[in-house]
């Protein structure tokens, strides 16, 4: 999937989803122009699934739902952009998997789709289609990364935690999450590097616990 300077969006290659958004679910390989869809400032790809940042803070999303990871109430799949429920002045964007999540401009975080393994950090492992609030996570963050998905992904656990504290390492001023094997990083959280503490030194694993 591509952004044009012009803020259209276009995708190509596999579209049984619907994941290209064009309003079918034919394949291409060419890129199609995702329908409906302009003033887009950002976007991330999932597994099987397309979500964009427009400029006026609201968020976009298309292809597979099976997990609610288009956030727009449903379970079902879509072939062209559907609005992300109940979600405004959003600043950053990032797609797993089978999750999508929001940074906000008052330094919230937001996720939905796919929470088996506590991906969506709300406490619970219960997917959701509509956006939940990260728990006890307010950093100031300016971005959010996840890893890069491959076609064949499928969902899996994420690293262990507790309310208030991040498992992972700091390198760059960024706090790396990674998952329980311990050599995957999950999720990146860019803020000031003097908001955690540790008993480790930056650079190695622990839990960083984040300050008000």
């Amino acid at each position: 999937v591509s952004l044009k300077s012009d803020g259209t969006v276009w995708a190509w290659g596999y579209n049984g989803y619907g994941e290209l958004g064009d309003g079918t679910y034919t394949d291409s390989s060419t890129p199609v122009q995702v329908y409906g869809l302009s003033g887009v400032t950002a976007i991330a790809a999932g597994a099987y699934h397309t979500v964009s940042l427009k400029s006026d803070g609201t968020v976009w999303a298309w292809g597979y739902n099976g997990y609610g990871e288009l956030g727009d109430g449903t379970y079902t799949d879509s072939s062209t952009p559907v609005q992300v429920y109940g979600l405004s002045g959003v600043t950053a964007i990032a797609a797993g998997a089978y999750h999508t999540v929001s940074l906000k401009s008052d330094g919230t975080v937001w996720a939905w789709g796919y929470n088996g393994g506590g991906q969506l950090g709300d406490g619970t492992t219960t997917d959701r289609y509509t956006p939940v609030q990260v728990s006890g996570l307010n950093l100031g963050s300016t971005t959010i990364t996840t890893p890069t998905p491959s076609p064949s992904a499928t969902p899996s656990p994420t690293p262990p935690s507790s309310k208030g504290k991040i498992y992972g390492y700091v390198r760059d001023t960024h706090v790396h999450v990674i998952n329980e094997e311990g050599y995957s990083p999950r999720l990146s959280i860019l803020g000031d590097q003097t908001k955690y503490s540790a008993s480790t030194a930056a650079d190695d694993t622990g839990y960083y616990e984040f300050s008000d």
